[in-house]
């Protein structure tokens, strides 16, 4: 009998400490907001959660718009950034007016690049990150997050310019090397003189090395004499094309 007696003490702390933390119906809506707001200040969000959560069912009270606003925080500073956008969303649809809307509007373009996987898979949250912060730029052109906006834009767009170096490079392995072409000549016409550029160039010219057109060669092999003359890539391509000759 005395072996049970730990393992039920252990059970009677556990449901009274529960019972503790339950929140209770009868509390009032701005008792929940009081304490959502003081673990919210001591930046311990997700005992927040709960009391914002119960404030933003109470669609009649005062405080609901704010705590949809702060639930959203709490799960962006949680790094929860699906929840957290569903929550910024939730505030736009449902609270058009309110002061803060601009700063939803924006956490929803981060929220969407923070949840984009790296370059070598699909990029529809690149694309949506994107268009989130155009959005957030057209309906307020004069907020100080504009230009944060703008270099997240430029962040995706060179994130999708990745992805479509990866594949051309797949085409490259798989030999078909009029697709890698494409998507490599799409990198190159840029002249971003960085090594996404440099590699788009070096396996261009790859390619042609292969197929022995010595004018693309010749072509290929220009521009990287002029971006990238001292690299280890045109080397290599300078003495391949030499003995082309």
């Amino acid at each position: 009998m005395r072996r049970f007696l730990p393992l039920f003490m252990t059970l009677i702390l556990c449901f009274s400490a529960c019972s503790r933390n339950r929140i209770s119906k009868s509390m009032p809506v701005e008792e929940k907001m009081r304490i959502g707001n003081e673990y919210f200040a001591a930046e311990k969000y997700h005992k927040a959660i709960p009391y914002f959560t119960e404030v933003v069912l109470d669609r009649k009270a005062a405080f609901t718009a704010e705590a949809q606003m702060k639930l959203a925080e709490c799960y962006f500073y949680q790094n929860k950034f699906m929840s957290a956008r569903f929550e910024y969303e939730e505030l736009i649809r449902l609270f058009k007016k309110y002061p803060q809307i601009n700063e939803a509007y924006f956490k929803i373009g981060v929220c969407y690049y923070q949840e984009s996987l790296s370059p070598h898979y699909t990029q529809e949250e690149t694309i949506l990150a994107m268009n989130a912060f155009q959005t957030f730029i057209e309906k307020f052109p004069l907020d100080d997050k504009k230009l944060e906006a703008y270099d997240y834009i430029q962040k995706c767009q060179y994130k999708l310019l990745e992805k479509t170096f990866y594949n051309g490079y797949a085409y490259y392995k798989l030999f078909d090397y009029s697709s890698a072409l494409m998507y490599f000549d799409e990198i190159t016409s840029q002249q971003l003189m960085d090594e996404l550029d440099k590699k788009a160039l070096y396996y261009s010219a790859r390619i042609y090395l292969t197929r022995k057109d010595e004018e693309n060669i010749e072509k290929v092999l220009t521009k990287m004499k002029n971006r990238y003359p001292e690299s280890e890539e045109t080397i290599e391509i300078k003495a391949r094309a030499e003995k082309l000759e």
